[in-house]
């Protein structure tokens, strides 16, 4: 077992085309969001795993060797369901807690049990993750969480190597590597979900972009990083209830709406054809035709019915400006993205930022089809982070 400590991140995820279509059985585009969770393992002897989530407030810690004498043969059989219960025992948590922030502590459990018990004894660690993410805006936070966890709890353990090496500021795990901890990844993402689609936890793995249709995940030749805004209208939304709106639609009308769904497939198809492109040569004609995808999409999902007046706001402050926007997600509020082409001077870009927060939304500058998992030294962490992560 390694003796070092272990500084992780991974990004996020948004989806540049396909929401909502790829309920109804067509290609979903998924992008990794460098807007990135760092989690930091420090192996130490105090006889305790202490887990500390700055973000939500949260700080527990277990005794090892109360751990240790634990019968840990459920992690092994039954449904995700029963795993839960019996974690939430573990964790001294009462039976009806379902709220995001304890179910982050039984991932944490969860990976930490599965992971560390093929070790003679279990390991005495602190863990500290910190995110740049906003928690419950679609945005991938928790898939990010269970990734890193996964990476750093396989790489103690020595299940994977550590890929850093003397010199490096920042590494990535062989693609076989990345198979394990996508896996793991998963399992932590069922605690949390139940029923995960895996695309977030991939995207978070992998990084760059990838495809999803009817369950099957296949990653994108790498395109260059696509700089954006993000913008957070911070309006509340169910996606359960947008999903089921869809869907009441395309019962009323399928002659209409099936349509429109065969029509955003088509602009995910040409997307990724040039994107494809782009990874070989990107050039500002392929930025024209993205722009016209993002508009024809937004177009297309406030027909299904799952836009929203600040959507529509966030689409008017842009394009003044001659910026094309689109949400991301499930709609009806939420977050949405804007391409930003290259060369694009800075104060243009700064004035369109303080425009949006000017209508009460939380914008970003950050780009899509960032490096999946990767592990760093401290030094080349901002000051910031290194600081949110215990002052490194």
């Amino acid at each position: 077992m390694l003796s070092e400590g272990l500084l992780v991140s991974a990004p996020g995820k948004v989806i540049l085309h396909g929401e909502h279509a790829v309920v109804h059985g067509k290609v979903a585009l998924a992008v990794a969001l460098n807007l990135r969770t760092f989690l930091r393992l420090q192996p130490h002897s105090n006889g305790k795993v202490g887990l500390n989530l700055p973000n939500i407030g949260i700080k527990r810690a277990w005794d090892v060797a109360r751990l240790q004498h634990l019968d840990t043969s459920f992690l092994e059989r039954g449904d995700i369901t029963e795993k839960v219960e019996k974690l939430k025992e573990v964790a001294g948590l009462p039976e009806d807690c379902t709220d995001r922030e304890h179910l982050a502590v039984l991932a944490f459990l969860y990976l930490f049990l599965s992971i560390c018990r093929k070790q003679s004894a279990l390991p005495s660690l602190d863990i500290t993750v910190w995110s740049e993410l906003p928690t419950g805006a679609g945005l991938g936070s928790s898939a990010a969480y269970s990734v890193c966890l996964a990476a750093a709890l396989l790489t103690l353990c020595e299940e994977i190597p550590n890929p850093l090496k003397g010199g490096e500021a920042a590494s990535r795990w062989t693609a076989e590597d990345l198979e394990v901890i996508n896996q793991w990844a998963f399992q932590g993402e069922r605690v949390i979900h139940g029923n995960p689609s895996g695309v977030d936890n991939a995207v978070s793995t992998w990084g760059g972009a990838l495809r999803y249709q009817q369950g099957k995940i296949s990653p994108l030749q790498r395109p260059p990083a696509l700089k954006i805004l993000l913008t957070n209208t911070k309006v509340p939304r169910s996606t359960k209830a947008l999903v089921l709106g869809v869907r009441n639609r395309l019962l009323k009308f399928p002659e209409i709406v099936a349509p429109l769904l065969t029509s955003m497939d088509a602009i995910s198809l040409e997307c990724e054809r040039v994107l494809g492109e782009m990874a070989a040569a990107p050039a500002p004609e392929h930025y024209l035709v993205l722009e016209e995808l993002i508009d024809m999409n937004q177009h297309h999902l406030n027909a299904l019915g799952v836009g929203h007046a600040s959507l529509d706001q966030l689409c008017q402050v842009t394009m003044a400006r001659g910026l094309h926007s689109k949400l991301t997600g499930a709609g009806g509020g939420g977050c949405g993205i804007t391409l930003l082409r290259p060369g694009l001077e800075g104060p243009e870009v700064e004035a369109t930022k303080q425009a949006l927060t000017g209508c009460g939304f939380d914008c970003w500058e950050t780009s899509i089809g960032a490096p999946g998992i990767s592990i760093h030294t401290a030094a080349s962490l901002d000051a910031p982070i290194r600081q949110a992560l215990g002052g490194l």
